[in-house]
């Protein structure tokens, strides 16, 4: 079980739902390039579905789709879903930044933090998916520590699975 509370000792976790789609939406629309290279679109069907997606054969309790706030302001979105594909994982669905707040190492600050807590808890790793074909993505996750360890295409788009072992 994830404590989503000490993810970060700067920022207030808080659990997002329904009643937050609008300031998702918000931060979506500030990250063209994700969208860009992906077949999401920033739109609340989209907040929906990442909010309720859940890989096959895990558990709603499994999930937990949460921001980190400074104040106010929605700093970043995360969904991390513990223990997948192995209960030594945590796999990080999703983790977007305000547009506020980028260029500043602030998300590098907030992966390396939560990375330190999930070691903490026990897991080994954590895993994610990158779209080949985003270079900010891509220098993102590679400058923090996760090494691609397999590619797959999937909708014409090149996905790298990568780990950052803890």
């Amino acid at each position: 079980m994830i404590d989503i509370g000490k993810i970060s000792s700067k920022y207030e976790a808080k659990v997002l739902n329904e009643d937050n789609t609008d300031e998702i939406l918000g931060i979506f629309k500030g990250n063209p390039q994700f969208f860009k290279y992906s077949d999401a679109h920033p739109t609340k069907e989209q907040v929906y579905h990442d909010m309720h997606l859940l890989p096959s054969g895990m558990d709603v309790s499994d999930k937990y789709y949460f921001g980190l706030y400074n104040g106010p302001d929605l700093v970043a979105i995360m969904d991390i879903i513990d223990g997948f594909p192995t209960e030594n994982i945590a796999y990080l669905g999703f983790f977007m930044m305000n547009q506020k707040y980028q260029g500043q190492h602030v998300g590098s600050a907030i992966i390396n933090e939560a990375a330190r807590y999930l070691k903490g808890i026990g897991k080994n790793i954590i895993r994610l998916v990158i779209d080949k074909s985003n270079p900010q993505s891509t220098h993102f996750w590679s400058r923090n520590g996760f090494v691609v360890f397999r590619e797959a295409e999937r909708n014409g788009h090149i996905l790298m699975e990568a780990d950052r072992v803890l």
